[in-house]
Parts: C-alpha cells; sequence; structure tokens
C-alpha cells in the first residue's frame, strides 16, 4: 500500500504539467499492486485519482491564463456524453469486463506509444479556425474512453484540440485538464451508481487508503504543475512514459495470452 501511495504521487507529479490524468497507470496500479479486481469499484477509484491530478494542474492552469473557454464550451457536451455512454458499456459487460478492459487498453497504449514517438519528430501545427466536427468527434471519442478506461484522456484531448481546435501546446494542455475537471466526476457518479453490493464493500474495506490517495495525488499533481516541467525536461517525461506504458502493455498481453490458453 506504501509504494501504491508512492507511485500515484510520482505519476501525479510527472504527468499533469503534460495535461494527462495519469489513468492509464493507475488502473494497472491499483489492479497488479492491491490485487483487485478490474471493475466498476477499480475505475471509480482510478478515475478519483485523476480527477485530482486534473483539478490539481487544472487549477493551475486557469491562474496562468492557459484555458481556452470558448473550445472548452464547443467541445465539453459531446466529452460527456461519451462518458456517458461509456458506464453503459461497462454495466452492460458485467463479468467479463476483464478481458474486454485489456484489449482495449492494449490497442489504446499501442496507440499512445506510437503517438509518442512519432510527436518528437513531427510538431502538430495549429491552425486559428476550428474543424468543429472532427474536433467534437474526438473529443467525444475521449470522453468514451474516460469512462470505460478510467482515464483522463489527455492523450487525446491534447491533440485533438491542437489539432482540430487551434489551439497552441498550452492551452490545448489546460482545456484538456479543464475537460477532465467536469467530465470525470460525472463518470464517478454514474460508475458508483451501478456497483453491486460486493463493489460497494471492496471500497468500504479501503476506505482510509481511497481517502489518502487523491491527498497524495493533487499535491504531487499540483507542485508537478509548477515545477515539473521546470525540473525535469518534457523529452524525459514521455520517454519514461513511454517506458512504462510498454511494461503496461507486455503485462496486459501475457495476461489476455494466459486466459486464452
Amino acid at each position: 500500500m506504501a509504494l501504491v501511495l508512492l507511485g500515484s504521487g510520482f505519476i501525479g507529479f510527472l504527468f499533469a504539467p503534460l495535461g494527462l490524468g495519469g489513468g492509464l497507470l493507475f488502473a494497472p496500479l491499483l489492479h497488479y499492486g492491491l490485487g483487485w479486481e478490474i471493475d466498476g469499484a477499480l475505475l471509480v477509484v482510478s478515475l478519483g485519482l485523476s480527477t485530482t491530478v486534473s483539478w490539481g494542474s487544472g487549477l493551475r492552469h486557469r491562474k496562468e491564463g492557459h484555458v481556452n473557454d470558448v473550445r472548452l464550451k464547443q467541445t465539453l457536451v459531446g466529452a460527456l456524453l461519451g462518458a456517458m455512454l461509456g458506464v453503459i458499456i461497462v454495466a452492460s459487460l458485467s463479468g467479463s469486463f476483464d478481458v474486454f478492459f485489456k484489449t482495449l487498453s492494449l490497442g489504446f497504449v499501442t496507440w499512445a506509444i506510437i503517438k509518442t514517438l512519432r510527436s518528437k519528430t513531427n510538431q502538430t501545427t495549429q491552425n486559428n479556425e476550428p474543424n468543429m466536427l472532427p474536433l467534437r468527434v474526438g473529443v467525444t471519442s475521449g470522453g468514451f474512453l474516460s469512462s470505460v478506461l478510467a482515464i483522463g484522456a489527455g492523450a487525446i484531448y491534447v491533440p485533438v484540440l491542437r489539432t482540430y481546435g487551434g489551439l497552441e501546446s498550452r492551452k490545448a494542455i489546460g482545456t484538456s485538464l479543464h475537460i477532465m475537471m467536469v467530465v470525470l466526476p460525472v463518470s464517478i457518479v454514474t460508475h458508483f451508481v451501478a456497483l453491486d453490493q460486493s463493489q460497494v464493500d471492496v471500497l468500504a474495506s479501503n476506505l482510509w487508503l481511497i481517502l489518502s490517495l487523491p491527498l497524495v495525488v493533487i499535491f504531487a499533481a499540483n507542485l508537478g504543475a509548477r515545477f515539473g516541467i521546470a525540473k525535469v525536461s518534457e523529452q524525459r517525461i514521455m520517454q519514461l512514459f513511454v517506458a512504462v506504458l510498454v511494461m503496461i502493455g507486455i503485462r496486459y498481453l501475457l495476461d489476455l495470452s494466459s486466459k486464452f490458453q
């Protein structure tokens, strides 16, 4: 449990400055670190941790003026609808969600690795005028994956806001965080309502840990938003991000292989 607390703080510190909620790392940390099943209870906690990252860093970005409220209003409804659809999918797959989650996560991890590696050599260009259809579709897809994979979906929101929303990097990150600040709490509440009694009991029996994790993460995320990029280069952070994603992807692949043997 101490290692899980330390790991959560580490995730919050490193990835908040990049507009990433950290859910892609929180979910496997809880699953493999604490032995929790991948179900609604785990998703609620992982989403809660991603929420603390988004708020801890999002408020700092708001204070520094790195948020585009016009783009936020244009995309927020779509992200919320996508998140609600994701909750319905999770509830309908009760009992077989583990395989679905790891398969979808494996695909998303692979995409995130490729996108991150390509971003080193290809800079995304911004246009002053938004392209509304792909902008809304992209953000809605991010909301859906946010609920299903318990992620902040910043890895989707940020490039979509840059490419189709016409935002420069810091404003795309700040706007991404503000989308999360609204979408993630809504997703948590709807997931919680859909939990069965055994899943509620898991949360109740780990209540002290669940309450401690957000305090650690929000402190680390706020610290990361202030000093993360200044002390650790973005390139180093992204290299670490890719390395962790590779390890998670390998573990998911091994788990899936064992289920089909």
